[in-house]
């Protein structure tokens, strides 16, 4: 029914230049419903930085779906973090940084921002979520029409993966996962610890899942670059990570995922054609 490619933390700036290129041509050799990229596309936020990353997103396939990672904000200037911190991404990808959204007959997926350009604490590349602009999300995927899946974007995992090399020590993480939960989501898509994973969300009925992206940089942490494929039905969702060999990438770890069954109505579900229903994402 629906496939999308997910990458994340290319990390320009310091990314695998060999392996982008070749991620590149696999997204136009594999039809796709969304090429979703989930943050930190440069590695200091510099200018140079965003105009190679711009290309490159321009290069891939239509449509796109990007979001902010805690690398994307201008690392060395004081005054733009605090103050205009996604300015240079919104300029450099053309998609808003907040309740950024996309839909389609096959999928639904929306952005949060869990990146901040300052924080009331000394690491400020954890993570932050506001459950304001959560429950406004998990609303407007509540809201997604029968058979869509529902794709939540953001950059931080927002429940800590056991075995994974880095935190990212998410405030207000547990209460918004269980908010996405509960409003239906199918995945919680996010990159920022550079290995891949795919796990159930220990909530609920335990069908909505965690779905982690692995880098296309050379800051690797014991996993080779790679991205996401994934695949899905009316009862499956498949996570194929797509690793580097070295020459080329090929299918590595699959997860196969039971999906969570609609039981609502298609003559009682939201109309997609309403007004502010299909809010279509720009290119």
């Amino acid at each position: 029914m629906g496939r999308v490619l997910q990458f994340s933390d290319i990390h320009f700036g310091c990314e695998h230049k060999v392996a982008v290129e070749a991620a590149l041509d696999y997204a136009h050799a594999t039809p796709s419903d969304l090429i979703l990229i989930t943050g930190d596309i440069t590695q200091q936020g510099l200018p140079d930085e965003f105009e190679a990353a711009g290309r490159w997103i321009r290069r891939m396939p239509e449509p796109r779906f990007v979001i902010v990672g805690n690398h994307d904000v201008p690392y060395w200037s004081l005054l733009a973090r605090l103050f205009r911190p996604w300015k240079a991404f919104e300029r450099a990808t053309g998609h808003p940084a907040h309740d950024h959204q996309f839909l389609s007959p096959a999928v639904m997926v929306r952005g949060v921002v869990t990146a901040r350009g300052w924080q009331a604490r000394a690491n400020w590349s954890k993570g932050v979520i506001d459950l304001d602009q959560t429950r406004k999300a998990a609303e407007a995927l509540r809201q997604a029409p029968v058979g869509t899946l529902r794709i939540l974007a953001c950059h931080h995992p927002l429940v800590e993966m056991i075995g994974t090399p880095m935190t990212g020590d998410v405030k207000r993480g547990d209460a918004a996962a269980l908010i996405f939960q509960e409003a239906g989501v199918d995945l919680i898509t996010t990159g920022h610890v550079h290995v891949p994973f795919a796990l159930p969300i220990a909530l609920g009925d335990r069908c909505s899942y965690a779905v982690g992206c692995g880098t296309l940089s050379h800051r690797e942490r014991g996993a080779p670059p790679s991205f996401n494929q994934i695949d899905w039905d009316a009862h499956t969702i498949t996570v194929t990570v797509m690793a580097w060999t070295g020459e080329r990438f090929e299918a590595d770890k699959v997860w196969t995922l039971p999906r969570r069954q609609d039981t609502r109505k298609a003559r009682t579900a939201p109309d997609p054609n309403a007004p502010g229903e299909r809010e279509m994402a720009a290119s």
